[in-house]
């Protein structure tokens, strides 16, 4: 079985193509929107993306050495996503199966990271750190569905990552050498400085840190501040996941999306590991961001269980959660 997947949800436009059968993986191609300055415009996302699609669908195929007869289906990411972003993938993945008769396969975002989780890590029963621009979750497969034990009450930690570097005018672009500007410029910070802690039972909260950071600006050291934002929302999310170990006794932690490819949050969850004798097993970096591969292995996946959708009914489901998707390959 060959899959390809398109991905759409938000920056980045990808297609992967995956293989039911060892390395899986055959392609990986994506381009990432990076607005010049300011957060990112749907409309400007919109464009990017269908300008970007003929281009990054053609090199997939020909990286995977294959031509778009030899696929079997098509799976696309319906959400959860930006509007107008989410409809360049999905126009695509309908132009595609209505054009060479290919079955649909709905995926959800979220599925797809931590499939590709699973897939790259080898982890068997993990508690799983979903972190990117638009999710901070903590979660766990039972009984047919991954259940959330803990989540952001406002905006995702990666998001608020992004909006007070921004603010600062750190960024764009936010990643510079692998590196999130806020890494960057705490590397120079090591005043810890008060600002609002907020976790309630599993779920924390990131606006009032980021508003009470933004207002030290001009008064303390830029440095500082990102250093003590950075450490203390880290300290947050270890806290939580604390927590849903104790509730869960579970021996492995599995750490996707955007945010793992952060050093020190690394550092900080190998500490933790040995603190709760867990293993570590962290999404590489080439599939911790958005990526198209990431969305054909889970269609691939929903398509060993006979789950498609018509196109008529191919709707983009921009609030799409995670605990919402049925897992019929994993029962």
């Amino acid at each position: 079985m060959l899959v390809l997947g398109i991905e759409s949800t938000a920056h980045t436009f990808g297609v992967g193509i995956a293989k039911d059968q060892p390395p899986y993986i055959l392609a990986n191609e994506r381009d990432a929107f990076v607005p010049k300055e300011g957060g990112m415009k749907p409309g400007d996302l919109l464009k990017h993306h269908a300008e970007a699609s003929g281009t990054i669908l053609r090199r997939a195929l020909e990286k995977a050495n294959i031509s778009i007869n030899d696929i079997n289906y098509i799976a696309v990411a319906l959400g959860p996503g930006i509007g107008p972003a989410l409809r360049v993938g999905a126009t695509l993945a309908r132009a595609l199966s209505l054009k060479y008769n290919k079955k649909l396969v709905p995926v959800n975002h979220s599925i797809g990271h931590i499939e590709i989780g699973y897939l790259t890590t080898e982890a068997k029963d993990p508690l799983i750190l979903y972190l990117s621009g638009g999710n901070t979750i903590i979660t766990t497969f039972y009984k047919g569905r991954f259940r959330i034990f803990g989540e952001t009450l406002d905006i995702a930690l990666g998001n608020m990552m992004d909006v007070f570097v921004r603010e600062v005018n750190l960024a764009p672009p936010y990643i510079i050498n692998g590196k999130h500007a806020i890494d960057i410029c705490s590397e120079k910070g090591s005043k810890l400085l008060k600002l609002p802690y907020v976790v309630k039972g599993q779920d924390m909260s990131f606006s009032g840190l980021l508003t009470a950071a933004l207002r030290l600006v001009g008064k303390e050291k830029l440095e500082d501040i990102c250093y003590s934002i950075r450490e203390i929302a880290f300290d947050m999310l270890l806290e939580a996941t604390e927590r849903a170990l104790a509730l869960t006794s579970k021996k492995e932690l599995m750490i996707v999306g955007g945010v793992a490819a952060s050093v020190s949050l690394r550092k900080k969850l190998e500490e933790l590991g040995k603190e709760w004798d867990v293993q570590i097993k962290i999404v590489p970096p080439e599939f911790a961001g958005d990526n198209g591969a990431m969305i054909a292995y889970a269609g691939m996946l929903a398509a060993s269980k006979g789950v498609f959708i018509d196109v008529d009914k191919s709707y983009i489901r921009p609030r799409w959660r995670v605990d919402e998707v049925d897992i019929p390959w994993r029962n």
